[in-house]
């Protein structure tokens, strides 16, 4: 996958990987995670697949409608990548946050039911439910944050409670934070992430 790995100052932080929404790179959450965690090894993805030019992590049939075999093929190869890249780059696999915003977010919770042990911990901005009617792995006491609009017009309040119970279910600890930004990734919501991922992983 294209990529970009920036080393961190500290070895023993949780390592970050970021995935991007519709039309972002790899690039473009750097900075959130630089606010989140600064001495954490960085890697940003960037998605496989393109929408009328734009990169995304997997396609869609329509606005909101997930194209299920692709979401799934998707996700079984950002799994195999972070494998890979926890070699290359030789950052803790078993240590490893994974950050993401809209479509990025739907990735990590695709892998989240997917896998038992994808990651330690998860931030997803604005994120909708990947899959439904499918049994989920366990994953007793897993930390995740979700950042929700309660005016996302892409993503509606009852979607947000829909995913958090389902992750709830499988033992995850959810922190759910709740902005009026719309669909916008707002600094009051990676302030909140902020102070969760400190709370949960900074001793």
């Amino acid at each position: 996958m294209k990529h970009v790995f920036v080393k961190g100052s500290n070895p023993a932080a949780p390592a970050f990987v970021m995935f991007h929404g519709t039309g972002g790179n790899e690039h473009d959450l750097l900075p959130i995670a630089e606010m989140i965690s600064p001495g954490s090894s960085v890697l940003g993805l960037r998605g496989n697949v393109l929408e009328n030019g734009m990169p995304r992590f997997f396609r869609r049939l329509a606005e909101g409608v997930f194209d299920e075999q692709d979401l799934i093929a998707r996700t079984d190869e950002v799994m195999a990548y972070l494998d890979e890249a926890a070699k290359e780059y030789e950052f803790d696999r078993s240590n490893l946050v994974a950050v993401g915003y809209s479509n990025g977010a739907n990735i990590i919770a695709s892998l989240l039911f997917q896998y038992a042990s994808a990651v330690k911990g998860a931030i997803l901005f604005h994120p909708m439910v990947p899959r439904r009617g499918i049994e989920l792995p366990a994953s007793p006491g897993l930390p995740v944050f979700i950042g929700a609009g309660t005016n996302d017009p892409l993503v509606r309040t009852a979607e947000t409670e829909e995913l958090t119970g389902l992750l709830e279910g499988t033992g995850a600890d959810v922190t759910v934070h709740w902005g009026n930004q719309g669909h916008q990734l707002s600094r009051a919501e990676v302030e909140a992430a902020q102070a969760w991922y400190n709370e949960q992983f900074v001793k």
